[in-house]
Formats: C-alpha cells, sequence, structure tokens
C-alpha cells in the first residue's frame, strides 16, 4: 500500500502495524482528542429523519451561525466539503494571476490545488527570525527558545519574486503554520493586503489559540475586497469524517465560487453538527484550558529524549527535529507499538529528519514518549542510521 502524504491514513498504518486500525494511536492528524462534543453527536442524530430531504442549498441556517459567531453578515461566509473544496475553488482563482507565492515548508494540498489548474509557484522558505539552525532553508527555533509568534519579512517574499512586481500576484499561506506551528502576528500580515492582488490566509488551526492570544485576521476582512480566509471545523471539534468548512470572503468572489461548484457540498449532518458545536461554548473553553498543559507535557517529554528537539508551537501539534531517520522511527513505532507519526516527507524542505505528532491526552502522550525512549534507546533500533 502507497505511504500517504496525509496524516489520518489509519488502514496504510494497521497494515504496516499487522493489526486493525482501531489499534492505532494516531498522533498523525492534528485532530483534538476531546471531541466530538455532545452538542454536536445530539444534533447529528436529531437530523436522521431529515436525511430523505435535500440540504437547503443556500444552507441559510448554517451560515447565519457562522455569521453569530464571527460577527460578519452572512453574505460574507461560503460552507464547503471540508477547506480542502474551498482550496480548490481558490487554486482556480489564484491561476489567474501571473503567480502565486507559496511560503514553504508548506501543506501539500497547496501545491495539488495550484498544479491542478497550471498555477505558477514561486516559493518563499520560511525564516524563522528567533531561530539558531538552518537545516535545509527552514530556520528553526533551539530548544530553549519558546517564541510564540514571528515576522514575515517583506524582503523573504520580495527574494523570491526577484524584485518583480507582486501586484499580479497572489500570496498564499497558513497561520499558525503547519508543520512548525508558529503564529504569525495580524500585523505581519496586513502590509501584503498592499502589496498582492490576492492573499489566502488558511486559519485551519487557529481556533486552537485562546481568543485573547488569535491572530485571525476576520476582523478585517471587510475592509479588504483581496482578502480569503479558511476555516475548518474538523480539527478543533474533532469532525474530519463530517468534511465541514468554510471561507470568509468578499461576497462578489464568494457568490463566482458558487457558481464553480457542485450543488449541495455540505451534507444535513454535517451542517446540524457545526452549529451546535459553534454553540458549545463549554467545550470550547475545555479545549483552550486543555492544550496548553497537553502541549507543554508532550513538548517538555520530547525534548529530554537524546536526539529529538521539539519546536515550540502555538497549535495543538509540535514539530519534531530527529537525528535519526523518522521515516524508520515511523515505521518502528508502528511495528512494535501500534503507534503513528507524520513523517514529513512531503515536506520537501524538511525531508527525513522531522516528524510531527499531535497533542493529545496526557495518558497518550505518555505513551508515546516511553515508545519513543524505547526505540531511540536501542531496544528496537537495529537498522537506525
Amino acid at each position: 500500500m502507497r505511504q500517504p502524504a496525509h496524516g489520518g491514513n489509519l488502514a496504510w498504518a494497521a497494515a504496516l502495524a499487522g493489526c486493525p486500525p482501531d489499534a492505532i494511536l494516531d498522533f498523525s492528524a492534528s485532530i483534538s482528542p476531546l471531541g466530538p462534543p455532545n452538542s454536536a453527536i445530539a444534533a447529528i442524530q436529531s437530523q436522521i429523519g431529515n436525511l430523505k430531504h435535500y440540504p437547503d442549498p443556500n444552507y441559510s441556517e448554517l451560515r447565519l451561525a457562522l455569521s453569530h459567531f464571527h460577527k460578519l453578515p452572512s453574505e460574507w461566509i461560503l460552507p464547503g466539503n471540508g477547506s480542502a473544496e474551498l482550496l480548490t475553488l481558490i487554486g482556480r482563482e489564484l491561476a489567474q494571476l501571473a503567480a502565486t507565492t507559496l511560503i514553504t515548508p508548506a501543506f501539500g494540498d497547496y501545491y495539488r490545488t495550484l498544479a491542478a489548474y497550471n498555477a505558477k509557484v514561486l516559493e518563499c522558505p520560511l525564516s524563522l527570525v528567533t531561530g539558531h539552525t538552518l537545516r535545509e532553508g527552514v530556520r528553526v527555533a533551539s530548544r530553549r527558545e519558546a517564541p510564540r509568534s514571528l515576522v514575515l519579512s517583506e524582503a523573504e517574499v520580495l527574494v523570491i519574486d526577484k524584485g518583480q512586481r507582486t501586484k499580479d500576484k497572489g500570496l498564499l499561506l497558513n497561520n499558525p503554520h503547519n508543520p512548525t506551528g508558529k503564529l504569525f502576528s495580524r500585523e505581519s500580515i496586513l502590509p501584503y493586503l498592499e502589496q498582492f492582488a490576492l492573499v489566502v490566509v488558511d486559519e485551519a488551526f487557529m481556533d486552537f489559540v485562546p481568543p485573547n492570544e488569535e491572530q485571525s485576521l476576520i476582523p478585517v476582512v471587510q475592509e479588504y475586497a483581496n482578502l480569503v480566509i479558511l476555516r475548518s471545523l474538523t480539527k478543533f471539534y474533532s469532525l474530519p469524517g463530517l468534511r465541514l468548512g468554510y471561507a470568509i470572503a468578499h461576497p462578489d468572489c464568494l457568490a463566482k465560487w458558487q457558481l464553480w461548484r457542485d450543488p449541495w457540498p455540505v451534507n444535513t449532518l454535517a451542517a446540524a453538527a457545526a452549529i451546535a458545536a459553534l454553540q458549545d461554548t463549554e467545550f470550547q473553553q475545555q479545549t483552550w484550558a486543555w492544550l496548553p498543559p497537553a502541549r507543554n507535557q508532550l513538548f517538555q517529554g520530547l525534548a529530554k529524549i537524546p536526539g529529538l528537539q521539539p519546536q515550540a508551537s502555538a497549535a495543538n501539534f509540535l514539530l519534531v527535529e530527529s537525528q535519526k531517520s523518522t521515516s524508520q522511527l515511523q515505521q518502528q513505532l508502528l511495528k512494535h507499538h501500534q503507534i503513528l507519526i507524520r513523517d514529513c516527507l512531503s515536506f520537501q524542505e524538511l525531508g527525513d529528519r522531522f516528524f510531527r505528532v499531535a497533542v493529545r491526552s496526557h495518558s497518550d502522550n505518555q505513551r508515546l514518549l516511553t515508545a519513543l525512549n524505547s526505540v531511540l534507546s536501542g531496544e528496537w533500533g537495529v537498522g537506525l542510521p
């Protein structure tokens, strides 16, 4: 079976581990371990009888719930079949520009959607200005540092653009950044809205940042007709199987995309779950209270393992540099511990010396740390360079 480019492929992992998929402890997909919320499950159950009807093609109730949640007019919001569907629409939009500047390392789906429409890509390697170690073009923070934000240097984007004009180009980035987990300040992104024809900010992990720290551009979206924000409801609320995300952008832009896509992209159960989850303030507060100590536990545990160097993160995952082959480490963890981590082979700049792990419960995190200690100490480490 072909090795997956994304995390969360339990069928592939189970085949390699020789166990049922439900026996795999999955650290490869950055999904909250706290959900789905009971409110979302109850909402799904209440809508079973409505499966005999088509969904509302305008998703009026869902858009109204999102409108109240973000304090925006509903016409500025477009629900989609996961943010991946909306990203595909954005790829078509970006392909109409002279080129798209892509902050790298970048989520593999960005390359997919841009390649699908033959968009020209200008790669801009990300440098963390507080870092000390430069590895294959990516500067990562030292173990002793814990930066919670970084500033995008204007020079960095213009260098990849080789001094040419940016007014006819697009910019695509995510915040918090995947796979590093670094959080861009809102102020560091705003200048690019004056420079680029279209700026797309994927905020799939922004929900995990507490409200007093988050750096979303949603508060300023109505000021910029060239700004598109992508959000996901699947990671924070543990609903990846339902496929639900949404775009926030100028109504004229969203109306055009609506004409490009298939009807009824969001199913009845997904829409009901989303409405309930958005109103579940208790679950949201629980998540914001859980993540920082759980993430710190995992960070500190990883930092104590010789040969591993975790990077500080604002999201619900950690990027870890390893002195050993992470693809082989992944296989050893699967075969001997039924644990799946996310290798970073699909991030070309990172290669086989980085892996990414989701933050899970205290007991799950401890199981991972114990397994990593076992593998890297040599108990199962035969063949690791």
